[in-house]
């Protein structure tokens, strides 16, 4: 954690729904004028896409079916935990970006499924973290100690597969068996390093659905936010005005102490509300220490 150079990290698995989070955030910084520089967690796999399908043939070949990229291996956490300790203390770093599609390689000019060449991040108010590990910890790293504010992205896991399915169909061409193998293969990495990560964060955005996700493999469609709940839980609910929360968020309650259940059409006022002040806090401080 660092007063001068605050890290905000953003976590969940493929198909959770970070990028909806992180528009938010762009969305708050924008209209408080704060500078940030942003990582993506992709940008510190370990291989390109090309010697990711080798690696894992070679550990299939070895025995092990579950290689993914949810493994703390198929990943450069030391790389990541070095630029959150620069950047900690010195507000500085750098970062890279993976190239998912033909329209990232067109603006990139370099093929997708490989990486840009390393960049310096330039002057900013803080870093912001959008990916699979932010709040990693294992036995070589811990990157949840960096994080000043640290943010779970967790639908519940029918969900999640349900998104994942409908965006790999969409955007990757895959079948729906082609993902479901997927979804396999990831399970053991999910568990091990994905799930723990939510024990770390200060505050995990939920989404269940109201309707029938009893078999994610069959959904003709993703539940819409209409069709959704939120539940919002926080790790030290003191100092959260929740019958703020309550009054400002229509047909919302509190489930616990630490806890409050909103519409799922209200993600946005929701994060709106509890985020802002809590970035602003940072800023602040930033600033008298500065």
């Amino acid at each position: 954690m660092s007063t001068k150079h605050p890290i905000i990290s953003i976590t969940g698995s493929s198909g959770a729904g970070t990028t909806s989070v992180k528009r938010i955030f762009e969305q708050i910084f924008r209209r408080e004028n704060i500078e940030a520089a942003f990582i993506e967690g992709d940008a510190f796999h370990r291989y390109d896409r090309q010697a990711m399908k080798a690696k894992v043939a070679e550990e299939q070949a070895n025995g092990n079916p579950n290689f993914t990229h949810f493994n703390a291996e198929a990943n450069e956490l030391e790389i990541l935990e070095q630029v959150f300790d620069e950047y900690s203390r010195r507000g500085s770093g750098r970062t890279r970006t993976y190239i998912h599609d033909d329209e990232e390689a067109a603006q990139y000019n370099a093929p997708a499924g490989t990486f840009t060449d390393w960049r310096e991040f330039g002057p900013s108010d803080l870093l912001f973290y959008e990916g699979l590990h932010g709040c990693a910890v294992t036995e070589q790293v811990n990157l949840a100690r960096f994080g000043d504010l640290k943010i779970g992205v967790v639908p519940v896991i029918n969900l999640e597969w349900i998104q994942k399915i409908h965006r790999d169909r969409a955007t990757r061409g895959y079948s729906t068996e082609a993902v479901m193998d997927v979804i396999l293969r990831r399970m053991p990495d999910y568990v091990r390093y994905i799930t723990p990560q939510f024990t770390q964060t200060d505050i995990n955005f939920q989404r269940v659905p109201i309707v029938d996700t009893s078999n994610p493999f069959v959904a003709r469609w993703i539940p819409t936010a209409d069709e959704s709940m939120l539940v919002i839980r926080f790790a030290k609910p003191r100092g959260i005005d929740f019958p703020y929360l309550l009054s400002m968020i229509h047909d919302s309650f509190m489930s616990r102490a630490n806890s409050i259940v909103v519409p799922g059409n209200k993600l946005d006022l929701a994060m709106q509300l509890i985020l802002t002040p809590l970035i602003l806090q940072l800023i602040e401080r930033r600033n008298r220490a500065s």
